[in-house]
């Protein structure tokens, strides 16, 4: 089993690697020079939806270390509108632009013509079964990474709290410990 569960980990990178290469020349065909492929299938996964940053991560659309810069590159090329949200002026709203929209069309004719293909060749039997193992992994690493964040917030909350540090030269001092909990995940913020 161990041998399956690794090439599965090992093929779903490389599909994903050449998807990107695909919808790469996809774009350079079509001399669409201003968005790249990531870009792209960032838009491509927005569609009709407003979003903010962190619906785009939670959604699972991307991985989320550059998601500000890409979205900020396809702002900066007209494919993307964005405004603050009236109720919390942190927040900004995501929205394909017209450009955005046009683009979104192709990528759709892109991708529904790749199904065509597929459907036509019998190149890729069992996709629906595929699919659905698939989501089957995406639902064993979801409860395997909360059971694994469950274990790591037991285990620091049974340590001992770290002293307060020193306060510098007139601040107060804080007349509390912090746990360890907290110290951990400020330090990863």
């Amino acid at each position: 089993m161990l041998r399956h569960y690794l090439d599965a980990i090992s093929l779903t990178e490389r599909l994903h690697r050449q998807f990107l290469d695909v919808l790469k020349a996809e774009l350079e065909a079509r001399q669409i020079r201003d968005i790249n492929n990531v870009q792209a299938l960032i838009l491509f996964n927005i569609g009709g939806d407003e979003v903010t940053v962190g619906e785009l991560t939670l959604r699972g659309y991307y991985l989320g270390s550059n998601v500000s810069y890409n979205l900020k590159k396809m702002i900066e090329a007209g494919y993307l509108a964005h405004s603050r949200s009236p109720h919390d002026k942190r927040t900004v709203r995501i929205a394909l632009s017209p450009k955005g929209r046009a683009l979104w069309v192709e990528l759709d004719a892109i991708l529904g013509g790749h199904a065509s293909l597929l459907e036509a060749s019998d190149a890729v039997p069992g996709l629906a079964a595929a699919n659905a193992t698939l989501r089957g992994l995406e639902r064993f690493w979801g409860q395997a990474a909360r059971a694994a964040m469950h274990a790591i917030d037991q285990r620091l909350e049974s340590e001992p709290a770290e002293p307060a540090e020193a306060p510098a030269s007139g601040e107060e001092a804080t007349p509390f410990p912090i746990p360890a909990r907290q110290v951990r995940w400020a330090a990863a913020e």
